[in-house]
């Protein structure tokens, strides 16, 4: 399988995995075109047709639902050799996966102290977490707490933080109050395990309004549904932080307190190989505070950097 086709395929997983181009391409860090062209490329390939797409959405085709685990696994087998040739060759690169956040000057940072492998595989925080204690990957960029830590066996360093905002109707920008704002819990926990807890930690601490949902509308157009149909602003995700609004959407920030969301590099505990350690000094070193520890900063019970 050529390198083009592979890229075919970890496209055809980001689509599948947002059911939405545009934040595809955002996270593929390619233009929005050159993804439909690529996935149309692909199904002209394969001989199916993948997706159902119109104006609004984007949804996988019955053949699109069952190619899709078959692809991630071939996927992951593909990144199996590359890890055994590295190891044949004595230079085995560190897997690196994430969820949807990476620090921008991550491949500068790593170049100076190891071989890096962004892993194609993008999963929710407690999925990779999961994945670095069995061995799959060698570090995540995800949210963990404590206890999470405890449980598998990990360690976490502070790599970057989110300071979260609120979404509403209207032409006002002003601040919010927490306790004026709602949050959205969505019932898929699979996907959404990780925001759900913060979710109910932060309505839990601050009064804001929980709001139940079951249509996976955390982010994207069914999250700015929910924003047109509530009473007052709703916090948005750290996965909508870069999403550009609708026009007749507003952001407004959060105060009293200020919400964060942190971003964990984590670790095996029992982690003793030099390219790794090396790699997490040299992602996290120097990070600072961003902020946390502020008079009016909130972060849930359990955050490891509180």
């Amino acid at each position: 399988m050529t390198g083009m086709e592979l890229r075919q395929l970890r496209y055809f997983v980001a689509v599948a995995e947002e059911l939405n181009f545009g934040r595809a391409a955002e996270r593929l860090l390619i233009a929005g075109p050159s993804l439909s062209q690529q996935i149309k490329a692909l199904e002209r390939d394969l001989g199916v047709r993948l997706f159902d797409r119109d104006r609004r959405s984007v949804s996988l085709t019955p053949a699109g639902s069952a190619l899709l685990p078959h692809t991630r696994a071939l996927l992951e087998r593909a990144g199996d050799l590359q890890r055994r040739a590295g190891r044949l060759a004595g230079s085995a690169p560190v897997r690196l996966g994430y969820v949807n956040w990476l620090p921008p000057d991550l491949t500068t940072r790593a170049a100076a102290v190891a071989q890096l492998h962004i892993d194609a595989w993008i999963a929710p925080s407690h999925t990779q977490a999961a994945r670095v204690a069995d061995g799959s990957l060698d570090l995540a960029v995800c949210w963990v707490r404590t206890e999470d830590l405890e449980r598998r066996g990990l360690r976490a360093r502070l790599i970057g933080a989110d300071r979260l905002y609120a979404v509403a109707t209207g032409d006002g920008t002003d601040s919010v109050a927490a306790r004026d704002a709602a949050v959205l819990i969505d019932d898929d926990t699979t996907s959404w395990s990780s925001w759900n807890t913060y979710a109910e930690l932060l309505a839990r601490d601050t009064g804001a309004r929980a709001v139940h949902i079951t249509d996976g509308g955390i982010t994207g157009p069914a999250f700015f549904d929910h924003v047109r149909r509530s009473g007052r602003p709703v916090i948005n995700s750290p996965k909508g932080q870069t999403t550009p609004l609708p026009t007749d959407l507003v952001r407004r920030p959060v105060v009293a307190p200020e919400i964060h969301w942190t971003w964990s590099l984590v670790r095996r505990e029992n982690e003793d190989r030099p390219a790794v350690l090396a790699l997490v000094d040299a992602l996290c070193d120097g990070v600072g505070d961003l902020g946390l520890h502020t008079p009016d900063a909130w972060l849930p019970e359990g955050d490891p950097h509180r």
